[in-house]
This record gives C-alpha cells, structure tokens and sequence, in this order.
C-alpha cells in the first residue's frame, strides 16, 4: 500500500489529537461509551475505503456488498450520535452484526474462512459501547448465534461457499482479515487505558487538592489563633496596664482637691506616678506604633546616613533617663560608620533596647552601646549587666505571648516593645539577635544594612 493509504490517513487523524477529539467528541459532553462508538465508526469507515474495493477485486460481491451496509448504517448512527445529539442504537449495531457476520460466514469458506477471526472482535465492539447490564445479554446471543451457524454448517456443508482455494486464497483472506480485530482492540485498549488514567489523575488531583484544602484551612486556623491570642494579649494590655496609671493619678488628684496629701509624701507620691506614667506613655507609643503596622502595613523608607548623627539624639535622651537611675551610658559608634537604614525604625529600636536595659538594671550598674562594620553588615550592641533573662522566657522573647516581666524598681514591662523591635529591623532587612545570662545581663544585637556599592 502507498502511504497515503486510508490507513495511514486515520493514523495522522488519531496523531493529530485536535482532529481526533473534534471526530469522537469532547469528554464533557459525550460518555465514554459514545466517544468508543465515534471511534469505531470512523475505523470502519476507513476499512471499509480498503475492504469494498478489496473484496470487488476478490470476486468476493456479498462481502463488498456487506461492508457497504456496514458502512451506510453507521455512518447513519455516527451522525445521530456526533452531530443530532441522539443515543446511538446498541440493539441495531449487535443485530447488524449478527445478521452480516452470519451470511458473510456461509459465503466466503465457513469455519475455513476469516469470519471466526471478526466475530469475537466485533462482540468486543458490542460490550464496549452498551450499558453494563446488556452485557450478559449480548454475550450469550454471540454465543448462542455462533454455535447455531456453525451447527448448521456441520450438517450442511453444502450452504458454504468457497470462493477462496486452501493455499494462496486462503493466506490472502486471512492476513487481510487480521487488521480487523487488531484495530477493534487497540481501539478498545486505548480508550479504556486512557479513561483510566484520566479518572486516576483527577482522583489523585482531587485528593491533592482536598489534602491542599485541608492544609490551608489549618494554616488559616493557626493564623487566626494566632490573630486572636495578639486580640486578647492586646486587650489585657489596654484594660489593665494603662488603667493602672490613670487610677493613681486620679486617686492622687483627689488627695490633693482634699488637701489629704502633705509635703513629706507628695514628693514620693509624685516619683511613683511619674513612673507609672512614663511607662504607660512607652507602652502607649509601642502599641500605637505595633497597631499601624498590622493593620495598614509597614514599608521602610530606606537612605544611606551616618549611624552615629542619627542615634546622637535618641543617646542622649537615654543618657538622662539612665542618670535618673544612677546608671552608666557608654558609647562607643565609629563616627564614619554609614548604614542604609529607615531612621525614624531604627532610633525607635534603639530607643526601645535601651530603655529596657535601663528598666532591667539596678543602681550603679551599666550600659554599653556600641557598632561595627561588619563584611556585608553593620552590627549593632546594647548590652548590660542587669537582672538578664530567665531560659524558659527567651524562647518567646520576641512574640505577644511573651508575659510582662518588673524592672529592677518595679517597672512593669508590657512585652510589646520587643515585638515591634524584631519586626521593625526585618522590614529594613535586617535582623536581631540576643544573649542572656540569668543574673549577669543581656546583650541584644541589631544587624543593619550597609550602604550599597554602586
């Protein structure tokens, strides 16, 4: 055969998938079932381009004859199923076959001749196309129907007709045959192999995406946990810690509108809510600074300054607050030391380190605060030698659920300051760091940016 054989051309048809999908129809609006009998409509209409002229040239004029109704008849039901929507016809597809098979045995040789090789393929056909529960039916009528013919031709040898001779004709027949069941079974294969693994994907993409689901919904609960435990840290914050300070400062406001307090406690009286208030408007500052950050988010606003002129205020600011404490601020910043940094972050960062080490320090005690060029980084050191941090407290140093610890003078902390200090150094591109030694002081370390090489 010449390669542009009806054969060859259905091959280029099933390779190129467009065309062959647009033939037997899309898996959305056809069943599987109609889209294999699309398929074996087309295959026999190509083999009957081969087998009708074939069997004219053979002499063999009731097997062409044959294969154009075959031809006709499912052309016919491929275009009610294809193009009319309408349910193809199982019942006329068996009994065609049935009735064609039949005369087709008596005329070309009998048991001698290729029928034998077609019927069990053409049943194939049949079960592959009717609903489950014809297939019982289908298969003992095939049965039921090939021992009848075959009876009939054992005691009536003479019904056959032998248009082929035993030799040459027979070999021809036969290999001419043989494509028939072939194609009926890679039809039959390939469509079910392929329903298969389609069903098998979108079962293991369903479980993937019900496992995905089921994962999101956990990360979505720890998120909101998460979310609701801030909420509620927040809230015991706001109720008690600044409540606290507004009670004795409206207790203190009383005492004195009845002239209750005299001028050997007013000034202790006034040492102790100058504290209290101090720490409330840090905490205050902190939280309003921590709020606007989670709702509205944070973008730094990066320059390239000079560590020691943006730190000089906020150091001496501190340096006061130290003094009142009787503690020592050393520092020690290299005067040509650039970073890229956002200043108002960083001053607030500082401010925040340093007024805990202040808080955690006794009388007398001191304070370092220093800054190295690092290889790609500035670092950053504030350190003391204060109360420091208990083990079982530095693994939540940096998180809300952290719990207020007191100063040395009974400061309270809220466990806020700390959080915003890790957040506002990432959103630099930074990162903190610690080490504490219960009784001996604390070192937190801030790791900045350099000014980038052009």
């Amino acid at each position: 055969m010449s390669k542009s054989n009806p054969i060859s051309i259905l091959v280029k048809s099933i390779k190129n998938k467009t065309l062959w999908a647009d033939l037997t129809g899309s898996p959305k609006l056809f069943s599987l079932e109609s889209r294999v009998f699309h398929s074996i409509c087309i295959g026999l209409f190509v083999l009957d381009l081969v087998y009708i002229p074939y069997n004219l040239y053979a002499g063999l004029y009731v097997g062409s004859f044959s294969a154009f109704i075959f031809g006709v008849l499912f052309f016919y039901q491929y275009y009610l199923s294809r193009y009319k929507a309408k349910p193809h016809s199982t019942t006329i597809f068996a009994l065609t076959g049935l009735i064609i098979f039949g005369v087709n045995y008596f005329t070309n040789s009998g048991i001698h001749g290729s029928t034998d090789l077609i019927w069990p393929a053409y049943l194939l056909l049949v079960l592959a196309i009717s609903p489950y529960h014809q297939h019982l039916k289908w298969l003992i009528i095939y049965v039921v129907a090939f021992l009848i013919i075959h009876l009939i031709e054992f005691y009536y040898p003479s019904l056959v007709q032998y248009p082929f001779k035993i030799g040459k004709g027979q070999f021809i027949d036969r290999t001419t045959a043989f494509p028939i069941p072939v194609f009926v079974v890679y039809i039959i294969i390939r469509f079910i192999r392929k329903s298969y693994d389609t069903e098998r994907q979108a079962a293991l993409d369903k479980t993937l995406a019900v496992e995905a689901s089921k994962e999101q919904i956990l990360i979505q609960k720890e998120q909101l946990e998460k979310i609701n435990s801030e909420k509620n840290k927040l809230m015991s914050i706001i109720s008690h810690d600044l409540r606290s300070p507004l009670i004795s400062i409206q207790s203190y406001l009383e005492l004195l509108n009845q002239n209750q307090v005299d001028d050997t406690d007013r000034p202790m009286l006034e040492k102790s809510l100058m504290q209290s208030t101090n720490s409330a408007v840090q905490m205050l500052s902190n939280f309003l600074h921590w709020s606007k950050s989670q709702m509205n988010g944070v973008s730094a606003n990066l320059v390239s300054v000079n560590l020691n002129s943006v730190l000089q205020s906020t150091l001496e600011m501190e340096s006061i607050n130290a003094a009142k404490k009787h503690i020592a601020l050393n520092v020690s910043i290299p005067s040509q030391l650039m970073v890229f940094v956002d200043v108002d972050m960083l001053q607030l960062v500082v401010r925040n380190l340093i007024n805990n080490a202040i808080k955690f320090t006794p009388a007398g005690g001191k304070i370092e605060v220093s800054a190295a060029q690092l290889t790609n980084e500035c670092k950053i050191t504030i350190s003391d030698n204060g109360k420091g941090i208990s083990p079982e407290k530095q693994q939540e140093i940096f998180s809300v659920k952290a719990e207020p610890t007191y100063g040395t003078n009974n400061e309270k902390g809220v466990g806020l300051g700390l959080v915003l200090c890790k957040e506002f150094i990432e959103y630099q591109g930074g990162r903190i760091d610690f080490e504490s030694n219960l009784n001996s002081g604390s070192s937190f370390f801030v790791f900045v940016q350099l000014i980038p090489k052009s």
